[in-house]
């Protein structure tokens, strides 16, 4: 999957043109629904299907700041999957390549009505199969 890209807008910048911090996370969320959507997983479909997907846990830790009209690159890596449950890295780049911020979330799938836990193998099982296929699972050593 590539990157998602976009520039920092003004109205994310402080007084200095730096990105405040909790743009991040927004751009973490952004890369991560366009990488559901280049894997064929619109969160569109999910939600018709009674389904959401909210953020458990999130993380980012800061090395370089971004500014104002600068591009990022925001790669967004689904790690963990099992159907109830789903994690996700992120590195957020500029144009030079070097590491600007690094992040993780975690999230588990809703039954839109109930708000109770759901496995996703069983209520879209091709939708979490295509997911399944995105995950890239950490390497054993």
């Amino acid at each position: 999957m590539k990157a998602y890209v976009r520039r920092a807008f003004y109205y994310e910048t402080d007084q200095m043109g730096i990105v405040h911090h909790s743009n991040y996370i927004r751009w973490m969320e952004e890369a991560r629904l366009d990488l559901m959507r280049q894997a064929g997983l619109d969160y569109r479909t999910m939600e018709q299907a009674g389904i959401i997907m909210p953020v458990t846990s999130v993380e980012c830790r800061y090395k370089i700041s971004a500014h104002y009209d600068q591009p990022v690159f925001i790669t967004a890596i689904p790690t963990e999957y099992n159907g109830v449950r789903a994690a996700f890295r992120y590195e957020i780049r500029g144009e030079d390549g070097r590491l600007m911020a690094e992040g993780s979330s975690g999230h588990c799938f809703l039954d839109t009505e109930t708000r109770c836990p759901l496995n996703l193998k069983r209520r879209l099982p091709e939708y979490s199969a295509q997911f399944e296929k995105v995950v890239v699972k950490p390497e054993v050593t």
